[in-house]
Formats: C-alpha cells, structure tokens, sequence
C-alpha cells in the first residue's frame, strides 16, 4: 500500500481528540516504509470528527537484545504522558490501541510537516530553540533521537517530537544527534519544570499512577533518579566515550 502524505487541519480539543482516538473507526491509508518497526498511516472517522493518526502495532516492532519485547507502543504512551506532564506538549497525542487491524499498538495523531526539513539542514534560528528537546531526550533516556524525529508543524511552525519506543530504560542509553549544547548550563525555567516533576515522581500519585500501566517499577524509578541527577548536576552532558552516543542512522 502506498504511502500518501496530505495536510490535515483540525480545532479539536484535547479530550475529544483522545476520545477519537480511543474510538474512532480506523482506516489504513499507506505504510512509513522509513524504520525497522511497522508503522501507518490511517484515517479516524467518529461522531465528533476524523484525522489522520500514526498507528504501530506491537506485533509489528523488531526484537531488541536490550528492551523487553512488545513493549515499544507503551514507550511511546509514557513519554507522551511525561511531555504533558512537564507542560511543554512536545509528543503528539498518544494512546495504546487496543481494536486495530493489526493488533494493539499506539496510536499518535498525525502532525503534517516538511520531511524534507530536518535537524541537519534546520536553520540556526530552529536549532536554537532545542534546549528543551535535549533535556527532555536526556530525562526519557531517549536511545534513539534521530535528526528526522524532530518536526516543525506546517503554518505554526510549533516543535514535534516523534518516535519514542526506545525510551526510558532503566540503563543509561541515551544516543541523539543533538550536542549542539554539550557543556553548557541547563536554563533555570526549564529546570523549575523539571524541579516540578520530579516532586510529582516522588509521590506515588499523578504521574506515577498514570505510568505503571506502561512502564516497569524499575523504569519508574529510573526516570525519578535521572530528574533528581540532571537537577543536581544542571549542565546538558558531553556525550559519553565509553558507549556509542549518536543513533545509527542519523537520519
């Protein structure tokens, strides 16, 4: 089936936009043949409306040696939920699926955008808005942060973070193309957000309750131990030499 991108505009709210796309009557409309795991685009139609989604089936992810099978579409679920979380809304609409053709998977709302823009050819006016998305990348344990998952929306231009099935091991794993900060202090607000966070981590309420559907204990306390150490330390890290610390491919 082939893959056909088209712009999609919508002004739904947030909750009827969940509510779409935990209902909605799915359509296939093309594959991202771009990717070692299945990934589709479909079309959502329900009472309140219709949008275009990106569906990944569980059955559809590559084995890995380091993270536990099947459990790529709930990555993506609970790096959604830390994004909201932190209030900066950099993850698309996410939720776990589980009436698909092909299964349960996650389902993300779709975010029209150039494919031919990217990290690498981002102008010096759109790199330097990316403190945030390496913090955030150094917070998720992002083990993946390729140059093409970074999106800049059609017409507002807003930033979107895309492709977070390898995030959140308990295990250091971070590898993204963004150093470009490497050294430099962490802001203050955006510390101040991340301070916020990590008090709510510490409870067993809020965003922990809502993560333990889709992460292991140990993964939640990991994620609570990394905001404690990046508050402590305040300074975006050079990348590691003792382990690969960029994604293969880049792009």
């Amino acid at each position: 089936m082939p893959f056909v991108c088209s712009v999609v505009k919508f002004h739904f709210m947030p909750a009827e936009l969940q509510t779409i796309l935990e209902e909605g009557e799915l359509e296939l409309e093309g594959q991202f043949m771009h990717g070692s795991n299945y990934t589709f685009l479909v079309k959502l139609r329900h009472a309140k409306g219709e949008f275009k989604a990106v569906y990944k089936p569980s059955q559809g992810e590559q084995r890995l040696w380091d993270f536990p099978d099947n459990t790529l579409a709930q990555r993506e679920v609970a790096t959604y939920l830390i994004s909201e979380a932190l209030g900066w809304g950099f993850v698309p609409l996410t939720v776990l699926r589980d009436e698909a053709p092909y299964g349960p998977g996650s389902l993300q709302r779709f975010v029209p955008y150039d494919p031919n823009y990217h990290y690498f050819n981002f102008s010096d006016e759109d790199k330097a808005l990316l403190r945030p998305v390496v913090l955030f990348d150094l917070l998720i344990n992002n083990a993946d942060r390729k140059g093409s998952h970074i999106l800049f929306e059609e017409d507002s231009h807003a930033i979107w973070l895309i492709d977070h099935g390898v995030c959140l091991h308990q295990e250091d794993k971070l590898r993204t193309v963004i150093w470009d900060f490497a050294g430099e202090e962490i802001p203050s607000d955006l510390l101040d957000d991340l301070d916020r966070l990590h008090v709510e981590l510490a409870r067993d309420l809020g965003l922990p309750a809502n993560l333990k559907p889709y992460l292991s204990p140990e993964e939640i306390a990991a994620l609570n131990a990394r905001a404690e150490r990046i508050l402590s330390e305040r300074i975006f890290p050079l990348p590691p030499e003792d382990r690969r610390a960029f994604p293969y491919p880049p792009l």
